[in-house]
């Protein structure tokens, strides 16, 4: 004899789940809401209330990728073609931040007198953190840089033979691009669409494939998709140094069919394709970080963790391995650095205007594959771009992602912050996964002066437009307080009732948008009907 089916049981039938998750995704429902409770801090009055989950990728929830998808297009938009500064020059210091000021300015003095006089400097160095703290906290933006511990590592700034040097201009304190005026007089500030690329590791196919794998450099694509992101930031740099003004970007970051990085650029103002030329020319980046040609502690002879000291121990010697800092202070002013990052010679630029076609193309390329991991980007399809991924995976799989890997061991260094359990070959960093391909830095930059907002300001503006629209009175933050729901509570919903109540908000918001829409544009069809009549 069966028991009676309860309405937990039919939620849980993979068919009925199935289709209410078709159902959420045709609604763009969230198909992991997250259960908060809100209590009312003047009333005591709580509220059972569901939020999206927030994530940004597709595989994870495919509604709220989208939602993520269409903020970061929104936040593009906003910034690309603007025709006045988005940001107002900083207020001056009043006479209390001044005060702070001056004093930082006394206690950095004396500090700098006892250290050259070989005299303790902990007690100043903890007035000057006390300051700090006062300076950030009385409205002055930034903190000043506390006392260093140990002598600054320098490093030659000269620049290297093999790349040119660009033009230089003194940087106005401006974000807005020069305006063109055209034969009948009209103006128009244009901005541009830029791509960059990685150079070629050896030739490939239409498939993205190495025609010889033996022949394709992955070490070197390795190393370039480790650093891209930093090579990036020095070509802003000099482009802001050659244009001569705070030029302003929205990036993102994708991979090639090669599997090697490339970024989408959309740039406020012009420039010349030569100066793009020389400038892509003139951009690098020097990784000086020890060398890793030796290999010293693999296969029976590994590292041992000694926690008297905090640090490993050579096997063969028992001696403490090199710390990070003695490694790189080991590094000769005439050695050369273990690697140097270049853009390749191609790149792609265009002219784009405001409000334009190409405007809405060049933004659904920035966007396209924000929903999805860079090791997702491009599927591999047959056995060749299959192994063209385990070999670059191969190569990542030992090369140092950043000073605290793990894969330092490898070469008899340890790794920055040591700690123990750390094993070369399995570094847990984001770098090394299948699923980033070498790089692990942010999908979207985005520079401090693009829209003079934050993505919180832009998500703040959708919701303000959504509830003027619907009607809806302000509320006062200040008197809720939120917590999470526990599954050991009474009023913990499976995730069953969950996604179904957030079918059921999603379909309520919808309708609401839909009359509040209708009555908009009845109220503006009746003010068209009634100026004409008045005219």
């Amino acid at each position: 004899m069966t028991g009676r089916t309860t309405r937990a049981d039919r939620l849980a039938h993979p068919t009925t789940r199935d289709a209410i998750r078709a159902v959420a995704e045709n609604h763009g429902a969230c198909l992991h809401p997250i259960q908060l409770c809100r209590i009312n801090t003047d009333t005591a009055q709580t509220d059972q209330v569901l939020i999206p989950c927030g994530a940004t990728l597709a595989s994870k929830c495919p509604p709220c990728a989208e939602r993520a998808k269409q903020l970061r297009a929104a936040q593009c938009v906003e910034g690309w073609h603007l025709e006045a500064e988005p940001i107002a020059d900083p207020p001056p210091p009043d006479e209390v931040q001044a005060m702070w000021v001056e004093h930082r300015a006394q206690a950095q003095a004396m500090r700098d007198h006892a250290e050259a006089a070989g005299q303790d400097t902990g007690e100043l160095d903890e007035l000057i953190a006390e300051l700090d703290q006062e300076i950030a906290s009385s409205g002055l933006r930034g903190k000043a840089d506390p006392a260093r511990s140990r002598p600054r590592r320098h490093r030659s700034t000269r620049r290297r033979q093999d790349a040119p040097d660009p033009p230089k201009r003194r940087i106005s304190p401006r974000t807005i691009g020069k305006t063109y005026t055209a034969k009948d007089g009209k103006t128009f500030r244009p901005s541009m669409f830029l791509t960059l690329t990685c150079p070629s590791y050896g030739r490939v196919g239409d498939d993205g494939t190495p025609i010889d794998p033996a022949a394709y450099d992955y070490q070197r694509a390795a190393r370039d998709a480790l650093h891209f992101a930093a090579l990036f930031d020095r070509f802003t740099q000099n482009l802001r140094r050659v244009l001569g003004y705070e030029v302003q970007y929205f990036a993102t970051i994708e991979p090639q069919r090669r599997l090697a990085p490339h970024v989408h650029v959309a740039m406020r103002g012009t420039l010349s394709r030569a100066e793009l030329r020389q400038i892509i020319a003139a951009t690098y980046h020097q990784v000086w970080w020890p060398a890793t040609d030796e290999i010293r502690l693999e296969g029976d002879y590994l590292p041992v963790w000694y926690e008297a000291r905090g640090g490993y121990l050579d096997p063969a010697t028992g001696e403490l391995l090199p710390t990070w800092d003695q490694a790189l202070d080991a590094i000769a002013d005439d050695d050369q650095p273990r690697h140097v990052v270049r853009f390749g010679a191609k790149f792609d630029a265009q002219g784009v205007l405001a409000a334009s076609k190409d405007s809405a193309r060049c933004i659904g390329y920035l966007t396209k594959y924000l929903t999805k991991q860079l090791g997702d980007c491009h599927h591999p399809d047959n056995d060749a771009q299959r192994g063209h991924v385990e070999r670059l995976a191969d190569a990542l799989r030992y090369e140092p992602c950043s000073p605290t890997c793990a894969n330092w061991l490898r070469y008899g260094i340890q790794p920055k912050n040591p700690r123990p359990g750390l094993v070369s070959g399995a570094c847990k960093a984001k770098a090394h996964r299948y699923d980033h391909l070498g790089y692990a830095g942010r999908r979207v930059l985005v520079s401090r002066k693009w829209s003079g907002k934050t993505l919180a300001d832009h998500r703040g503006d959708r919701q303000a437009w959504l509830t003027e629209m619907l009607g809806l009175p302000a509320t006062d933050s200040a008197r809720y307080r939120w917590e999470q729901v526990q599954p050991d509570d009474e009023d913990y919903l499976p995730s069953g009732r969950r996604l179904l109540r957030s079918v059921a908000d999603r379909l309520q918001w919808e309708n609401a948008l839909a009359e509040a829409r209708r009555r908009a544009q009845e109220a503006l069809a009746a003010e068209v009907s009634a100026t004409g009549r008045a005219a």
